[in-house]
């Protein structure tokens, strides 16, 4: 695969992330957020099966990768779950761009649960979007909508399941398997908690069969597996800029199918959380060879 080629399907990855958070409104509007969410990653992990089962045959899943396997899955299951129950509460735009907080945090929890010292650009770059963070959801003194709030607390999650993505995949040599799992995992513990807890789980579902197979296939299961391909074959300071994209492509989305407004304080806060995205994965590069 050629640099040219790999840097176009990363945009791809981008804009199928940043539009899957119109698609999880929409969806929002038909059925349940527990619904929702057990269908999205069952059909992801349909997707990803074929695969998943081809590198487990030749791999393989040591049992000393199972816990680490399950842990990872939890955080998915509450980042996905938080995100969207903050979907529903707030805008699409607001919700793509506080998501991307989890970029300054890994290297924060990093440093914390596993020691790992993190380059000194991350303690401006969380200030930057933190404040980018406040300004995007009203600034001058507005407090947060309650969507806002629980899309932050999804943040931390998804920061840690990129920090267990990246241990399980390295450690255990079958990055496809510890997909599946994880995927399966917030399929069947998530659905059933829908079974017990939701009296009528499949209410409307029907409605939000457009908006859940698009998040379904092509968020959960096409665009991982693109990112897990394409990520060998460009830079990462090409990888971080383009998928940083998400976020624009989130914001631009909001505007165009859910006819949201922008105002100055708005457009403020996302370039500060989108500078500061870019800082994180741009600096700590810079003097170093380019290894493509």
């Amino acid at each position: 695969m050629s640099r040219l080629k790999a840097n176009l399907l990363l945009l791809l990855v981008s804009i199928i992330w940043g539009s899957s958070f119109v698609a999880q409104k929409l969806g929002a509007e038909h059925v349940g957020i527990l619904t929702f969410n057990a269908a999205r990653f069952g059909l992801g992990a349909l997707a990803v099966s074929p695969l998943a089962w081809r590198e487990w045959r030749r791999v393989g899943m040591p049992a000393r990768f199972w816990p680490g396997l399950l842990l990872t899955g939890v955080a998915l299951l509450c980042g996905s779950l938080l995100q969207q129950l903050g979907v529903t509460l707030t805008s699409v735009t607001n919700a793509g761009f506080i998501t991307g907080l989890y970029v300054p945090l890994v290297p924060i929890i990093g440093f914390l649960a596993l020691r790992h010292r993190p380059h000194p650009v991350i303690w401006p770059a969380a200030a930057l979007s933190l404040v980018g963070t406040w300004f995007l959801s009203g600034g001058g003194g507005l407090e947060f909508a309650p969507g806002d709030f629980w899309v932050l607390i999804s943040s931390v999650f998804w920061a840690c399941h990129v920090l267990l993505v990246g241990r399980m995949a390295i450690r255990s040599g079958a990055p496809t398997v510890v997909a599946f799992v994880q995927f399966a995992f917030c399929a069947l513990v998530g659905g059933g908690v829908c079974l017990i807890v939701d009296p009528q789980p499949f209410a409307g579902a029907m409605d939000a069969i457009p908006e859940i197979a698009y998040v379904g296939l092509m968020s959960v299961g096409l665009a991982f597996t693109l990112q897990s391909v394409t990520q060998r074959y460009t830079p990462a300071a090409d990888a971080a800029i383009i998928l940083s994209g998400e976020t624009v492509f989130s914001a631009v989305g909001g505007v165009l199918v859910m006819g949201e407004t922008f105002n100055g304080v708005k457009l403020a806060g996302c370039a500060a959380i989108l500078v500061a995205m870019l800082m994180v994965q741009l600096v700590p590069g810079m003097g170093r060879k380019n290894p493509c």
